[in-house]
């Protein structure tokens, strides 16, 4: 028998709980580097078949396993419960989401506002049927913008995103400069327009809980910042 760990997660079911309350679970460590994900299959499959959570790639590429862990947004996948510093992990849902069931939160707000920002190559000038080539500096110019995994932990820790229903929060941002960054690119206006907005970029107060949520180490709020220097610079 492996050391065990308190669980304490938040537990919703709309079809017949009133409000949410918390559960807790004694979770059985059964190796070394043992992660949560792996907590809630234990849980999920040995003492409570009824909790309902999202996992699918387990490698951290599909960003579906975001949640809540101790305050602090990261992946299920990806977290090692040794890593939690602490004999009880709480796990709560994505905060600003609304809630489904347990830890299922609702994102189709999320992938709206991403859409929003057009997040696609836009071009004006006829190409034919040549490719757009790109030259290596160009190339490295998208490191640490591409790499999104839209798992939601960037917005959904941004106290803007949760009081302004409207905002189109952190990971919108970033992925409307990478588009904006690209040199093969030519809707760099168009996207300005959509974020020069008071429920756009100036909405941001640069506190950074984007940056400590994601789990990619991609940094939004720089995104947010260039985006603010370029719409200066423009006098948009």
């Amino acid at each position: 028998m492996g050391k065990k760990v308190t669980f304490e997660i938040l537990r919703y079911d709309p079809d017949k709980d009133k409000s949410a309350f918390y559960q807790k679970y004694e979770v059985e460590i059964r190796r070394p580097g043992m992660l949560i994900l792996e907590a809630l299959n234990q849980i999920k499959w040995e003492l409570d078949h009824t909790l309902t959570f999202r996992r699918s790639c387990r490698e951290g590429v599909c960003g579906s396993d975001g949640l809540n862990v101790n305050g602090v947004n990261m992946l299920a996948c990806m977290t090692k419960i040794e890593d939690i510093s602490t004999s009880k992990i709480v796990l709560q849902p994505l905060p600003g989401m609304p809630v489904m069931r347990d830890l299922v939160v609702d994102v189709e707000d999320f992938f709206e506002k991403f859409i929003t920002v057009k997040p696609y190559l836009i071009r004006s000038t006829p190409t034919g049927d040549k490719e757009i080539y790109q030259s290596e500096e160009d190339r490295k110019k998208l490191d640490g913008l591409y790499e999104c995994i839209l798992c939601g932990c960037c917005s959904s820790s941004c106290p803007s995103y949760w009081t302004d229903k409207q905002y189109l929060g952190p990971n919108a941002f970033l992925r409307a400069w990478r588009y904006i960054s690209d040199t093969r690119d030519e809707g760099t206006d168009e996207r300005l327009k959509i974020l020069n907005d008071k429920h756009g970029v100036w909405r941001c107060h640069t506190i950074y809980n984007c940056v400590k949520a994601c789990p990619k180490e991609l940094n939004p709020t720089k995104a947010i910042v260039e985006i603010r220097k370029m719409l200066l610079d423009k006098q948009f």
